[in-house]
């Protein structure tokens, strides 16, 4: 045999090994690849085939909870808030920790319960004002602003600070909501305790919102910020912003700014009435509005109590999803919804039959098939688990969420699973969780506050 013979051998024999390792180390460096770099490389051929070669791909849904029953039934508990419970302040209604975390230690291991601190309420009108609305409105002045990757959420914000003449840049707020680039999820309520806290301007959140309150905003000068699904080719189901300044009746549309589409002309995204209410819908109607102090009485009288006062509104849009089960009893987010209003009811009352009922709820959006990255950006599921004692449902969300890439950048996700490590007598483990939020989002203060507790306790 000649050289050339043994050389040509000996290089596919190099080739053949450099292929196996190629197949042994790529797909776990390409898991860990950050998700900015991820979503760079799915928008080129090679890139995108090198993303799906032996990777599993995210599940449709979220897996059903053992033993669920297919016939649901749910009972939305009759509302009796405990007398001389005050009133949560307006501008924090959907404030998703509290001002202060209680939390209690039962035989065996260490319970936490967050519980809400209510602060001062405002004084609302008694009734929304009715005044006729005109056909069509459109704020003008508005500024498109791109986002960066993942930054609807601080690229919303600084569009509707900067209309009102506050400079804070989606960079500026980012590197306070989610210093972690990678972050998937700004919640609402830590937009609104941002602009409260860290701005001179105020701002107002709520959920089962409607067309014909976004309208009334709208026509009298108010942004108004929405939290949406949103479907992509390559990524699926997400959840996004869009702030709406402008509405037409006769062409039945809204019109917003799309951080993340466009148009970057600033003549806005035009999109149906029935579009909006459609994806709206998945994030129970939820909505946020950033004002001056000094259009705070306006805005109160535009909203009207059945939103200024929580147990109202919470009633409401428990109402609401329940009469759309009513109408399609197979929409899994409008069980969703219901569990989320629930849940909440049973935070503002004590009453473990909202906990009960809510729990049941997201039983059946899971049962019927809820997107896997719902629970990227709501975590009402692992709250109403919590308080009926399904400790190893918190644990499955969380397990089947830090199997994506995505969702281990998720710091909500960590701070539920201490908490149910906790419950389930784990205390290092969910130091360990606690530790990992903290790391993901220094600012996150309910993970500080759970594990300056477990500390202080052990």
């Amino acid at each position: 045999m000649n050289k050339r013979v043994k050389y040509g051998i000996a290089l596919v024999v190099a080739i053949q090994l450099a292929l196996i390792v190629a197949a042994l180390a790529l797909p776990p460096l390409i898991r860990a690849l950050p998700g900015e770099m991820r979503v760079r490389l799915a928008r080129i051929p090679v890139g995108a085939a090198l993303l799906d070669w032996r990777t599993t791909p995210m599940p449709m849904a979220l897996p059903a909870p053992a033993n669920a029953s297919a016939n649901a039934r749910i009972t939305i508990p009759t509302l009796a808030v405990p007398t001389g419970t005050p009133t949560i302040r307006a501008t924090a209604v959907q404030s998703e920790p509290s001002a202060q975390t209680e939390f209690t230690e039962p035989a065996a291991t260490t319970s936490f319960v967050p519980t809400n601190t209510p602060t001062a309420a405002p004084s609302p009108a008694a009734t929304p004002t009715s005044e006729p609305l005109p056909s069509q409105a459109r704020i003008e002045g508005v500024t498109i602003i791109p986002q960066g990757f993942n930054n609807c959420g601080p690229a919303n914000l600084a569009i509707n600070l900067n209309f009102y003449g506050n400079p804070t840049t989606q960079t500026e707020a980012a590197a306070f909501l989610k210093p972690n680039r990678g972050d998937r999820n700004v919640s609402p309520w830590q937009m609104v305790d941002y602009v409260n806290e860290e701005t001179d301007m105020r701002a107002f959140i709520a959920s089962g919102g409607n067309l014909e309150l976004l309208k009334r905003l709208i026509a009298a000068g108010f942004l108004v910020v929405i939290e949406k699904g949103y479907e992509l080719p390559r990524e699926g189901w997400l959840g996004h912003y869009l702030t709406i300044f402008g509405y037409d009746d006769e062409a039945g549309e809204m019109v917003s700014m799309d951080t993340n589409l466009g148009p970057w002309d600033g003549s806005g995204r035009y999109d149906t009435y029935e579009e909006v209410e459609h994806y709206w819908q998945q994030f129970n109607y939820t909505f946020f509005v950033v004002y001056p102090p000094e259009k705070e009485q306006q805005l109160y009288a535009i909203l009207g109590t059945e939103m200024l006062e929580p147990a109202t509104m919470w009633q409401n849009a428990a109402q609401k999803a329940q009469a759309e089960i009513d109408a399609d009893p197979e929409n899994a987010f409008a069980w969703f919804n219901l569990g989320s209003s629930l849940t909440r009811l049973g935070e503002l009352t004590g009453d473990n039959a909202f906990y009960e009922n809510g729990a049941v709820a997201f039983d059946q959006a899971r049962t019927l098939g809820i997107p896997p990255r719902i629970v990227w950006y709501q975590f009402r599921p692992y709250i109403a688990y919590m308080k009926v004692g399904r400790y190893q449902d918190m644990l499955d969300l969380a397990e089947v969420t830090l199997e994506t890439q995505g969702g281990r950048n998720v710091e909500e996700t960590y701070l539920y699973q201490g908490h149910a490590l906790a419950l389930t007598g784990d205390g290092p483990g969910a130091v360990a969780a606690y530790q990992q939020a903290l790391r993901l989002n220094e600012n996150f203060y309910p993970a500080q506050w759970a594990l300056d507790s477990i500390i202080e306790n052990n």
